[in-house]
């Protein structure tokens, strides 16, 4: 794998043209229909690699549940192929994660995680030197959307030398969705409506970036 520091101008290019011939999508006997978007979204652990573990709650299983109604909200909602790098508790590498999205030719790609440590709040992250646009429209969307349901402290957009957003060829991030070991933070991941809100936050910042 490739790791550069200007990844963020690799871009990913759909060429749809048919050979020898050019013809209005309006005139053509049937109409052209442009690729859907294809996005990947990787909840983060899973399988024997549970994540952070407190106050009854597990990452991976969080993750997980977010990353599903992410993906189920976005092919609800709009044109787009969507895929995961795990639909279950199973256990992937972190290498698997961006080989995968990189031999799919995903578009974007979105790491979804629960922090640790004694904090509290909502942050995310993008790969030093990479554009921020995909960054800033999931962060502030995921952001207001949880505070539809409780108080979320915004710890800000950040960089960092993740694994799977130095590795991926196309634009990424990586949010940090509160602290399973800070009870008032735990208290809101147990809620089912904090769930959904948080999906609907990722399903519209990467609709929002992608002009769907």
């Amino acid at each position: 794998m490739l790791v550069i520091s200007n990844s963020s101008a690799r871009r990913r290019t759909l060429l749809a043209a048919a050979a020898g011939l050019v013809v209005a999508p309006w005139a053509a006997a049937g109409t052209a229909h442009a690729a859907a978007p294809k996005v990947y979204l990787d909840p983060g652990h899973g399988g024997t690699d549970p994540g952070a573990v407190a106050n009854g709650l597990t990452e991976k299983a969080l993750t997980l549940s977010i990353a599903l109604q992410t993906r189920d909200i976005l092919k609800a909602s709009y044109s787009v192929d969507v895929r995961m790098s795990r639909t279950s508790d199973i256990t992937r590498s972190l290498a698997y994660r961006t080989s995968d999205a990189n031999a799919w030719g995903a578009r974007i790609f979105v790491s979804i995680h629960i922090n640790s440590g004694g904090g509290t709040g909502f942050e995310s992250y993008r790969y030093p030197g990479t554009g921020s646009t995909l960054h800033s429209a999931v962060h502030s969307r995921v952001l207001s959307n949880m505070r539809t349901v409780g108080s979320v402290t915004d710890r800000g957009l950040k960089t960092a030398n993740f694994h799977v957003l130095r590795e991926t060829a196309m634009p990424a991030v990586l949010t940090e969705n509160l602290f399973i070991d800070t009870v008032a933070d735990a208290n809101l991941l147990k809620r089912a409506a904090f769930i959904t809100a948080t999906a609907r936050g990722h399903a519209n910042g990467i609709a929002a970036y992608l002009g769907l």
